[in-house]
This record gives C-alpha cells, sequence and structure tokens, in this order.
C-alpha cells in the first residue's frame, strides 16, 4: 500500500491480529469479527468497522492493518448474515441494536480502554449512523466517508428509480461478502447484462439473470418509491445527526453517488451544534478509495487522533476543505456553502445561455422523447466505473439533447454550492423526466459535466408546469475562456429508470409511449457563490 499511494504515515506499532471471533448479536445471532491490535504495551482506543462487505480485501488493509499501525484496536465485524455472521442480512433494520450488543461486549473485554470511535465508507457508514440513533457513552468520535444515512434516497429521488445504481448495490450485497473472486465475476455479468435488465418490459424480475440470483429485497426496493410508504418506515437514520454531541467527520467526493446524503448531515450536525467537518474531494463513491485514499486517510487518522488520543496537531483549522474542479486547487472554508449569493443563467434562442431575465413564458424550443431509445447516461455520480466526469459530445450530438452554451467567459467564474434548475415545461402526453446538467465548455469545444439532477414533471394540457431540479452541489471554476453550458434532455438511461410517458410505474409499465417535451423562455439556472477571479 505504501508503494501504491505516497504519503501514507510510517507505521507506529507492529500489529497483532485475532481472527474469527464470534460477538453474539441481541437475539443471539454469533457476528463474525477480526481484531487488529498494536503490539506494544499500554491502553489504545478502539475503532468499530461494522462491513456487509466481508472483512478481507480492501477492509482488512485499509481499515484493520493500518488504523491498528497508528495506534488503535480496530474491531471489524461482519454484518449479520454476511461474510460469515448468522442470521439474514437486511438493509437497515438489524444494524442499530446489532451495533449496540457488539458495544456491549467490548465493554467485557480486558483491552477496551472505554475510548470508541467509527469509521467507513459506503454502508459502513450507514451502521455509524445507526449506532448514533441511540450513541453509547463510550462513543467519542466518527468518521463517515462517502456515507449512506438514507436508503431510500439512495434508490429513488424526485419519483425516478435510480436504476443502475440499483443493481450495483445488489451485486455488491450479494456477492463481495463472499470474496473478490465472486464479486468480480458478478461484476463482470451484470455489466454484460446490464441492457437486458435496464430494458426490459416490465423492469420487475429482470434483474435475476442480470445478478444470477434472487435478491430478496430489490424488488421491494423497485415497487416502493414514496419515503413514507410504511416499507421505509425506520430506513433512515438521518435524525441521529439532529441532536449528536459525537464529533463526527464527513468524506464525500464531487461525483459520489452519495454526496448528497453528506451534505445534508453536516448541514444537521452544524445546526445542532455538533462538532463537525467537512471534506470534498474529486472523487466518485469508488475512487475516493482507490486514487484519493492518501487524503481521505490523513483526514480520517487526523480527525480519530485528536478525540481518542487527545492529539489536536492534524485537524485543519477550518472546518471545510473542498476541491476546485477547473482550478485542481483545494479551498479552504469555514463553512459550507459559503454564501448565498446567486447567479442566474437563461436559455435563449439559438441555443444560447444569457444572463439576461426574459418577459413572459413563451415556448422556446421542442425535443422528442423516445424510451424505445432512451438518452443515455453518460458519467456523474454512479456506483460503477464509468461514474465522474466524462466528454459529453456524442451525448450533446443527440436530438433529444438540449445545449444552451454561454459566451466565452472574459475572467474565470467560480461556483460554489448547490446548484439547482426552475423550469416551464409542457408535454404532449402530460408525463416526462427532465434532466438537467451543468458542463464546462473548455476553448477546444470540449463539454465535461460538472454536476446534475433529474426531476419528474406532470402536465396538463398546453399549460406549462413549473418544476424545480436539484442538480447537487459543486465547487467548480470556469477558466476565462471557457463556456458556461446547460444539458436538458428527458432522461439518463440507465442511470434512471425510463419514464414510460404514461404516468405507469416505470417498474412494471409494458408500454413505453414517446413524448415531446417542450422547454419554456422563463427556465432559468441558478449558480451559486459566483464570483470572478482574476
Amino acid at each position: 500500500m505504501r508503494a501504491l499511494w505516497k504519503g501514507l504515515p510510517g507505521k507506529l506499532y507492529e500489529v497483532g491480529w485475532e481472527p474469527g471471533l464470534v460477538v453474539p448479536a441481541a437475539d443471539g445471532s454469533p457476528l463474525v469479527t477480526d481484531h487488529y491490535f498494536p503490539r506494544a504495551a499500554g491502553d489504545f482506543p478502539t475503532l468499530l468497522v461494522r462491513s456487509p462487505y466481508g472483512r478481507g480485501l480492501p477492509w482488512s488493509p485499509q481499515y484493520g492493518l493500518l488504523f491498528a499501525e497508528q495506534g488503535f484496536h480496530v474491531v471489524l465485524q461482519s454484518c449479520r448474515g454476511t461474510g460469515g455472521s448468522g442470521g439474514s442480512f437486511d438493509l437497515w433494520r438489524n444494524e442499530a441494536a446489532d451495533a449496540r450488543a457488539t458495544v456491549s461486549w467490548l465493554r467485557e473485554q480486558p483491552w477496551f480502554d472505554g475510548s470508541l470511535g467509527t469509521v467507513g465508507p459506503s454502508y459502513l457508514g450507514y451502521a455509524q449512523w445507526a449506532l448514533a440513533l441511540d450513541p453509547p457513552p463510550e462513543l467519542r468520535a466518527m468518521v463517515v466517508q462517502v456515507g449512506l444515512h438514507d436508503p431510500h434516497a439512495l434508490f429513488h429521488a424526485n419519483g425516478a428509480l435510480h436504476l443502475e445504481n440499483l443493481l450495483a448495490v445488489g451485486a455488491g450485497m450479494t456477492y463481495q461478502h463472499q470474496g473478490m473472486a465472486p464479486f468480480l465475476k458478478a461484476t463482470v455479468r451484470l455489466q454484460r447484462r446490464l441492457r437486458d435488465a435496464t430494458m426490459a418490459q416490465p423492469l420487475r424480475g429482470a434483474h435475476v439473470p442480470a445478478l444470477g440470483a434472487e435478491v430478496p429485497w430489490l424488488d421491494d426496493v423497485m415497487t416502493h418509491p414514496e419515503a413514507g410508504d410504511a416499507y421505509w418506515s425506520g430506513a433512515s437514520a438521518a435524525e441521529a445527526a439532529e441532536g449528536l454531541r459525537v464529533p463526527t467527520a464527513l468524506i464525500t467526493g464531487w461525483h459520489d453517488a452519495l454526496a448528497d446524503q453528506t451534505f445534508e448531515q453536516y448541514d444537521r450536525l452544524r445546526r445542532a451544534g455538533c462538532e463537525t467537518a467537512l471534506l470534498v474531494g474529486p472523487w466518485t463513491h469508488t475512487s475516493a478509495l482507490q486514487r484519493g485514499w492518501p487524503e481521505v486517510f490523513a483526514e480520517s487518522l487526523a480527525w480519530l487522533r485528536a478525540h481518542l488520543h487527545a492529539d489536536s496537531s492534524g485537524p485543519r483549522p477550518t472546518a471545510v476543505r473542498v476541491h476546485v474542479g477547473g482550478a485542481d486547487a483545494w479551498r479552504d472554508l469555514d463553512d459550507w456553502p459559503p454564501g448565498p449569493a446567486v447567479s442566474s443563467w437563461y436559455p435563449a434562442p439559438g441555443g444560447h445561455l444569457v444572463q439576461q431575465s426574459p418577459t413572459g413564458s413563451a415556448p422556446l424550443t421542442t425535443f422528442r422523447y423516445d424510451p424505445a431509445d432512451p438518452t443515455p447516461s453518460l458519467g456523474g455520480p454512479l456506483l460503477s466505473r464509468t461514474a465522474g466526469p466524462r466528454d459529453n459530445g456524442t451525448l450533446e450530438a443527440r436530438d433529444d439533447v438540449l445545449t444552451f452554451t454561454g459566451p466565452p467567459l472574459t475572467e474565470s467564474l467560480d461556483v460554489l454550492g448547490p446548484v439547482s434548475a426552475h423550469l416551464g415545461i409542457s408535454t404532449d402526453t402530460g408525463h416526462a423526466d427532465v434532466f438537467s446538467r451543468l458542463c464546462d465548455v473548455d476553448a477546444e469545444g470540449r463539454s465535461v459535466n460538472v454536476c446534475d439532477g433529474l426531476g419528474r414533471v406532470r402536465t396538463t394540457g398546453d399549460a406549462p408546469s413549473r418544476i424545480t431540479v436539484p442538480m447537487s452541489s459543486t465547487a467548480h471554476r470556469f477558466a476565462a475562456g471557457h463556456r458556461i453550458r446547460w444539458q436538458i434532455s428527458g432522461g439518463a438511461h440507465p442511470r434512471f429508470a425510463r419514464n414510460p410517458g404514461t404516468g405507469e410505474s416505470p417498474v412494471d409499465a409494458t408500454v413505453f409511449t414517446p413524448v415531446r417535451i417542450t422547454v419554456h423562455t422563463d427556465s432559468v439556472l441558478l449558480l451559486p457563490g459566483s464570483a470572478g477571479t482574476a
């Protein structure tokens, strides 16, 4: 690892290992656990890492060994129903109780000094929030990396199904805890059969050949799109942040599929007065733990040392550090978002993007979205290797993708904060999706996605409906000579399930109707924190 990732700290201690310990859950189910520890006399704090992805690679070296080398006991545990642990895995219903049972077990261990922290990414973040719903007195620090707190929001947004991410989670949850070979085989199979699984009519059940097995929870997740449905009762651990007093560091990437969940929890922690820090890098969900690991590990280690070892030399002086895309530079900030300033950009005839507000709400331009040939997704916040910034040239050449482009900038322009679009939309079927994307066009004409989002709209007759599309957040510099581009289309498949155009559920639809979507002149793209820089 030190050859792969330059800048990792040298080890402070040799590491010992106790594999295969059995921790009883509240109902007696055995939770298989590995214990890593410094081979040295004295007391050391403990880190609890609970994972449904097994205890081998990459968890054993990146969390077990690296943190134990730095002076921590590390308890790496397989969630129930995974990695040899007993019981059946559930996406959320057992994590709080099983974490509390594990803390009870820790209290009985002679090496536990009463000081506990948690760390981990993705679903390992959810396991942390579950414990924080009723935090034990020993819990002194948390580090949630590219973390989850709301399963519903991972799979559904604004009425649309996050189809590709749902299938990726299904493969990960089913196979990753079995080892790297079964997981890689499952990933390749999903890639080869992704089109069949995502173009099926109906979608329900079509995932089985692509995943190679029934996934008991997947149909339920697909068929319960509303957050208020009883199915999702107790799923979200968002409220853990609302009254939390445990110092919590949050880490995400601008193209992380869970970035918005991180920003939501940061906001809750700050409003609750909880000590917190936020790091946002130029990463996807997976690259944060690969290319970004030196920064992620350094941030995590500094936070845990400060709150479990009383070592205040590591944490930075500001609450927020973000990577600014387009400038390839880090910026320290006192808070996020940094300010309320917003600039408005309007679509204009000829594909122009202007700052002059229009009068009225006249039809501007129309395009046809055909679910039989859905507008493809390209890059962005996915869980797959295709995530992140991409050249959008091929996508923007399609007839079903609109682009509105501003003039070359005379000086650089910084956009920092949540981006959104307010659109006036009319349709001929009454049902459509609207995908809205911000792109940076360089001097050679190359268009690269910055951030985006999708909303579902219903219309009546020829009258336009107003729709707000949240487009996530960014910290991006549009350099002098570059242009701002607003891209609008009727979907992004298979990232989002196709809208059938009929009002029927996309999961059960067997009839798909093309829709003509008209954008009106009172639509506006809102860019936060815009400020020219010399």
